[in-house]
């Protein structure tokens, strides 16, 4: 993992539906929609962050899913000033670096924000492949589509073939 100051170590989760359609939450209180992400606590490896993420953030069991495929290269963003919280400034972090994953559910799931004691999302939907960069903030807007671009190959290859 590489460190980098001012960039807070964060993983980024896509996981996609039996019939192809990417998972993209609403935070709570907000009409802003995102992928299911999260900080990497210390000694973690960023796999094991995301496992745990889909439990947190939206109750999907590490057994209930596949993964595909893993970003080679950690993507970055920053935040700006006025829409980062507390926890961001009082830790000087001005944006994040994310290494992203792509997971294929391989068993039907309930989505349940009940896990998270953040509360981030209050709602849910099941979009096409590029969709979420239209729903998506625009200063996150490079990175996802960075990210969706780098698993295009692998998601085209899954679906196309009836995987």
């Amino acid at each position: 993992m590489l460190k980098e100051p001012g960039y807070r170590l964060n993983v980024g989760l896509i996981i996609v539906n039996n019939a192809g359609k990417l998972l993209i939450c609403k935070r709570k209180g907000q009409d802003a929609w995102q992928f299911p992400q999260g900080g990497i606590d210390f000694g973690e490896r960023p796999l094991e962050t995301a496992y745990r993420e889909l439990h947190e953030e939206v109750g999907i069991d590490r057994s209930s899913v596949k993964l595909l495929s893993e970003n080679i290269n950690w993507e970055k963003y920053d935040i700006p000033l006025d829409r980062r919280r507390t926890h961001f400034l009082s830790k000087r972090f001005k944006g994040q670096k994310q290494k992203w994953f792509l997971f294929k559910l391989i068993d039907n799931v309930d989505i349940s924000f009940k896990n998270d004691p953040a509360e981030e999302f209050d709602d849910y939907r099941w979009a096409s492949y590029w969709e979420p960069l239209e729903l998506i903030i625009s200063f996150k807007k490079t990175v996802y589509h960075n990210v969706l671009k780098f698993f295009e190959p692998i998601y085209e290859e899954t679906f196309n073939n009836g995987n």
